[in-house]
């Protein structure tokens, strides 16, 4: 009788074994996983997914509108010809509101989502580090993507290196210029001086004389600063025609 029970257990045992090399082998010739070899392998992700910000500084109206929106306040204006948006991506959440807001299209996404820095100081990167993706050393060969066949999780695999960047979405962008709409109520407080950004903040003259702003057309860019903080709302932009 223990003899015929030792025997049962070694052909369990044989069994349970001969499965569990079967298995190996199947998984090597045909495997079945849905893990991804990354960095050999990358996951191909949508044109909607928010990774590294590019910025073009030649759309950029320096209209603050990213560094106001960003709920992390990761977001910090440089003067440089103007004034330039740098990001802190020790802050950043990646929520993309900075691109969703610009109104001309300055900011684009990308798919770059695995940058090394080598500390903290490194995480903000200026405006002039962002006019490109950041350099990369890629290991893929092979992109893969997840699909649902009949209820199963599967992936599908090519051998091709997908690009990384994304088209930015560019707006119709109307050229607007701030105008006075009410002279006469402007009170000379200059707060839409200080705020303008712009070539040294020569599109907006504050005459001692008149106690009143004077509007240098050709160094407007329309940004709209000036009209948010005019007390009296005199300030408008317009439509160049």
């Amino acid at each position: 009788m223990k003899l015929a029970r030792v025997e049962v257990k070694r052909a369990e045992s044989l069994k349970r074994h001969t499965i569990a090399i079967a298995e190996a082998f199947i998984q090597a010739l045909k495997p079945l996983r849905i893990t991804i070899e990354y960095p050999r392998e990358r996951r191909k992700y949508p044109d909607t997914f928010r990774g590294f910000i590019v910025f073009n500084p030649e759309r950029c109206i320096s209209c603050f509108r990213c560094a106001q929106i960003c709920p992390a306040n990761a977001i910090q204006m440089s003067v440089y010809k103007r004034a330039y948006p740098g990001i802190d991506y020790s802050k950043c959440i990646f929520c993309h509101f900075c691109v969703d807001s610009c109104p001309t299209g300055a900011l684009s996404s990308s798919k770059v989502h695995d940058v090394a820095f080598k500390n903290m100081d490194e995480m903000f990167v200026k405006a002039n580090q962002m006019t490109s993706l950041p350099k990369l050393h890629r290991e893929d060969e092979v992109t893969v993507e997840y699909e649902i066949e009949k209820g199963v999780l599967k992936l599908k695999k090519e051998k091709i290196r997908e690009d990384l960047s994304l088209p930015a979405i560019l707006p119709a962008v109307k050229a607007k210029k701030v105008v006075c709409v009410d002279p006469e109520s402007c009170i000379g407080c200059k707060l839409c001086v200080q705020v303008c950004p712009h070539e040294a903040r020569e599109a907006l003259v504050f005459e001692k004389d008149e106690n009143k702003i004077k509007i240098v057309i050709d160094k407007c860019f329309g940004c709209g600063l000036c009209v948010r903080v005019c007390p009296m709302n005199v300030l408008r932009l317009e439509v160049v025609k």
